[in-house]
Parts: C-alpha cells; structure tokens; sequence
C-alpha cells in the first residue's frame, strides 16, 4: 500500500514540474495534513503553521522538478521542506533559550493526532516509535529535540547540558540505528 501511495505522489511531484496546477491541487489535498501537523507540532501555532504550510507548497511547485525519486521517498521529501522551513521560521522569531524540565519531558512523547492517521501513516508510525524505544534514552531524547521540536545541535547541547561533540555522535549513531532498525 505505501508503495502505490508513494507512486501517486511522484506522479503529482512529476506533474507539478511541468507546472501542472490540478496536480498542485490534488498533491495538497493528499499530504496538507501530514505536513501541516509537522509544522503545528514544531511551531506550535496554528497560525505560524499555515503561514508555513503556503510556503512549503510554494516551495514545492518551484521545487518539484528537484525531486527524484531514487534518492528517497516523495512524503519524504516534501517532510523535509516542511521542517526546514520551520526551522528557518523558528530561528527568525525565537530567541535562544534554555529548555525546562517540562519541555524535556513532553519530548518523549511521539504522538501525531488529526488527519494525519492513515493505515500507511500509523504502519510507519508504529514501526518509528518501536525503532525509538530500542535506542537509549540520551539518543532517543537528542533524536526528538532535533526532528520534533526543530533544535539545532548546539541547542540540544545546552537543554541536555553534554557537549556538542557527544550530542552529535548520539544524533549521528541514534539515526544509523533507526535506519538499521526500519529497514529490517
């Protein structure tokens, strides 16, 4: 099923490259959900996300003849756009500061709720949180900070207090085992 999923996707992606506008439309109401509950869980307002989410789509009509489908998987790809362009949104609007226990705390947490739960979405989902579970906490804990919450590195050194050197082996280390560990 995630494979005809995927391939209607790079049928739309290959579609937007010939600037086809239907296809734009029938990408976004296929994966704005997913995309949008990205942005919400990195953003952390509705209205920051929308805002991102234009963006996001504007950047993958202009994008999409970039894609190619041998280098990885077009949701992807098109999650990637979405987090990094809430990455530059958080670092234009937020200051630097140090995260509490609390925040720490909810980081553990991988819960995506709304529209984004498909059977494809939840198969990925499920397999994800076991492939997380089997890390050690410092990598689980570093590998969240950076994909959920957006932080960089040198931000994960200061919230977990270790240096940046020992957080990017963990991120480093923590993704070759969930890679490993998914495709097994």
């Amino acid at each position: 099923m995630a494979e005809v999923a995927d391939g209607e996707l790079q049928g739309l992606l290959q579609r937007c490259a010939r600037q086809d506008a239907a296809a734009l439309r029938a990408l976004y109401g296929r994966v704005a959900p997913q995309l949008m509950a990205v942005l919400l869980r990195m953003l952390g307002t509705r209205a920051a996300a929308e805002d991102a989410l234009q963006d996001v789509f504007v950047s993958i009509w202009q994008r999409a003849v970039q894609y190619d489908q041998f280098k990885g998987r077009a949701m992807g790809w098109m999650v990637a756009i979405a987090r990094n362009r809430a990455i530059d949104v958080q670092r234009a609007t937020r200051p630097t500061v140090l995260l509490d226990a609390a925040e720490l705390a909810g980081a553990e947490q991988l819960r995506v709720s709304g529209p984004a739960d498909s059977a494809e979405f939840t198969a990925a989902h499920t397999a994800l949180h076991r492939c997380l579970e089997l890390l050690g906490a410092a990598q689980r804990q570093c590998l969240l900070l950076a994909y959920q919450r957006g932080l960089t590195q040198e931000r994960i050194a200061l919230a977990v207090r270790q240096p940046v050197g020992t957080v990017k082996s963990w991120v480093r280390r923590g993704l070759q085992s969930l890679r490993t560990c998914l495709e097994s």
